[in-house]
Formats: C-alpha cells, structure tokens, sequence
C-alpha cells in the first residue's frame, strides 16, 4: 500500500478497537536479549518498526516467529553484539537494544538510529548514563563501540531530562549488573511500566517503574515470561481525532482511560462529549469544534507530543484560533505545509503553532513526512470536500495497523492502492 484515495466529509461513527501500544512493544521486544528461554507476548501490532525490531533480533541470533498478534520469541546468549548499520537505520528506537546487548555480553557495537526526521535526537544522554556504569565508549568509522568487559556496575543516575528511551535503556542495562542502580527523573510513561511489569515476570528486582525514580538491583539470570502489551493510547487519541474532525460519535474500544486523561481533557475543551465505560471511550463531537486557547505538549502525565499533529489537525475546522506548543520535537510541525494544501491556515513559530480555523478544508494531494503528521494528513482528509491521495504511507505503517480499514469500518471512504 503506497497511497490512500479519500473521499471526505463523512461523518464517523461506530466502534474501533485498539492495538498493542507500538512504544511498548519495541522495548519489549529490546528487552528479550537479557533473558533465556521462551517469551510469548500478546496483543502486538503488525507494524513495520515491530518488523523491524525483530529483525534486529534476528541478526542477534535470537529466534522469533509471529502469529496474528502473538509474538513468540527464543532468548538464548546473542552469537553478534553488533547490530548492522542497515537496521539501526529502519527505526529510532533500536538504540534501545543498547543497553539489553552491553548487559547481556559486556559489549555493544551500533551506528546512528534511524526514524521520522523530527530534529536532532541525540543519545547523549544515553551514553553519559551507561558510562556512569562503567562503559567504555569509543567512536570508529562512524560506529560507537561500548566495552564493560566485566559487567556492567550499578549506579545512582540523575537524568537532565526524563527520557523514555534513556530511561528504558537504563532499565535494561541495570537488570544484569552488578549491585543497584536508581534512576532520578525517571520517564512515568505507562509504556515505562509494561517494561518494568515484563521484567519482574521474568525475575527482574525492580521497583517503581512509572514513577519518577526507578530502582534496579541486579540479578544474574532472566527467563522468558508471557506478557500482554498494554493499548497504544496514540492510536486512541488518533480516532478520537478522527471523531472530532468529522462531528462523529465513535467508541474506542479496548482503552486504559488512566493513559491519556490530558487527551481526554483537551477534546472536552474544543466541545467534546467524552465518557468511561468498561474499557472503552466514547466521544461525540459537536458539528463544529471549539477552538483551544493554549495547549503544550509534555512528558507524561501531559499531553502527549505524539497526539499533537492529530490535535492540530482536527482544530483546523475549530471556531477560532488555537496554539499549541511542542516542548519535546524541534520540528514536530515539520507536516503543516503537506496541510496547509487542504486549506488549512497554520503559522508556526519554532516550536510554535497557531492554528487559525476554518469553516471547511478543500481535497488535496499530499505526502506523509513522518509518523504522526502522515496521520494528521489523512484525518485533515477525512474532512475535506472531494477526494484526496495522501501518498508516501511507509511512514504511517510504522506505526498503525489497519488505519484505512479501520477509519472505512467507521464510515469513511477509503480505498487503497
């Protein structure tokens, strides 16, 4: 699948169920290195970042095989502690195999990740914390090669920034050392807490994982467990745009409404009707929505910045003018011009985006520039009179399974090609 064709200005309704989160399937999946024996997780989405985590696997010798949403994998002492430069350039996140791999065997070669070009990423913050544990790191051809030939030691880490990817790395890296290592300004993610949660299954010694400090005490050994990745509330947040833009009614089923209470807050604002029951989240849109004076985007508890390019999509056709503020991407609004085709009027400022609504958005032909924009291009879609071909989708199947036949089950009109 290469472009969506879309038809908009139907209005959604019915009910959509929720996928495995994508951010915590890949650093369970990172996490399979440390241990022995069979895992089995369940509720994982079918993505190309999922793909290509178990590739990397795979290059590790680890074995693996998936069926529908079941993941079985084989854990057994890595043959490589290298992982090719052409993987680490499919996904962000294989830097999280780093510290699973120098805990595991003592050793670790990578290259720069890939991933959606939303700025500089650096993993400096990564490695100031893996150094604290007694690696050494070296740069050589463009590789970065991490020694601790004699284990990795435990250590107290005050983190600059509550990263979620350095505080996963450090959880992994502190689950085989030697002694106790306690992480400061730890990420609280949920996504943090399934890690953790998978660990302890697996005979890990952690304690609160989801708060801002995280203890790790090493142990030497970690089998396999069975464990069910928790919904993806990005993809939640992703229909409930959806919903919005159209003036629809949908139920989101199979929600943690815990995970994303700063979403549901935001959509109440623009006029919303958004309610819990049983699992499931049930939002009704007014015909047109409210504008949103002033939302920034934060580490959680707050608005997550993976929801923002939704949010702003939808606030396109508010009544009035909206802001939002990204605090975590330099250029997370790098979408807006593929939008502005729609008709849409955004002004951005840095980090800064003002979104003057409009009463209607016009059909368009765009191009998906990253993950999240490429779904807000094909919600602002879903709105827009006429037929619209949004094309380069390999950034959206990064990290949604079935978003055309899901959006078509709720009513939208949608063919792919």
């Amino acid at each position: 699948m290469q472009n969506l064709i879309i038809k908009g200005g139907k209005r959604l309704s019915g009910a959509v169920s929720i996928h495995g989160a994508k951010n915590s399937v890949l650093p369970l999946i990172c996490s399979t290195v440390l241990l022995t024996g069979k895992s089995v997780l369940h509720n994982c989405p079918e993505l190309t970042d999922v793909y290509a985590a178990l590739n990397i696997l795979e290059s590790l010798g680890l074995g693996w095989s998936m069926n529908g949403a079941d993941i079985e994998i084989i854990s057994k002492y890595p043959e490589s502690a290298e992982i090719p430069e052409s993987l680490m350039l499919k996904m962000r996140s294989s830097v999280m195999f780093l510290g699973a791999i120098l805990s595991r065997t003592g050793h670790a070669v990578i290259s720069a990740p890939g991933g959606c070009r939303l700025g500089p990423r650096p993993i400096d913050i990564h490695l100031s914390a893996l150094k604290k544990m007694g690696a050494n790191v070296r740069e050589n051809g463009g590789k970065l090669i991490f020694d601790a030939s004699g284990g990795l030691d435990g250590a107290e880490i005050v983190l600059d920034f509550p990263s979620v990817g350095a505080t996963e790395n450090i959880i992994m890296a502190g689950a085989l050392a030697n002694g106790t290592t306690t992480v400061y300004n730890a990420a609280r993610e949920p996504e943090i807490k399934d890690l953790t949660d998978f660990l302890i299954k697996c005979g890990a010694d952690i304690s609160g994982g989801g708060t801002d400090t995280v203890v790790i005490r090493g142990v030497r050994r970690l089998t396999g467990a069975e464990h069910t990745v928790i919904p993806d509330r990005i993809e939640a947040a992703t229909y409930m745009a959806a919903a919005a833009i159209t003036g629809g009614s949908v139920t989101v089923k199979n929600v943690i409404p815990g995970h994303f209470t700063a979403v549901s807050e935001i959509f109440r604002e623009a006029g919303c009707e958004v309610s819990f029951l049983d699992g499931d989240v049930i939002i009704t849109a007014p015909e047109r929505l409210n504008a949103v004076k002033s939302v920034k985007t934060r580490v959680y508890p707050g608005f997550p910045t993976d929801a923002g390019p939704v949010l702003l999509s939808a606030l396109s056709v508010a009544c009035g003018t909206s802001v939002i503020s990204e605090s975590i991407f330099e250029n997370r609004f790098g979408f807006t011009d593929e939008l502005s085709r729609f008709g849409a009027r955004i002004k951005v400022f840095g980090r800064v985006a003002v979104i003057d609504g409009v009463s209607e958005l016009s059909a368009a032909p765009c191009n998906c520039t990253d993950l999240r924009g490429g779904a807000a291009l094909i919600i602002a879609a879903l709105k827009a009179n006429g037929e619209s071909r949004i094309g380069n989708l390999c950034h959206v199947m990064r990290g949604y399974q079935d978003l055309a036949n899901n959006l078509r089950t709720l009513g939208a009109d949608i063919i792919e090609l």
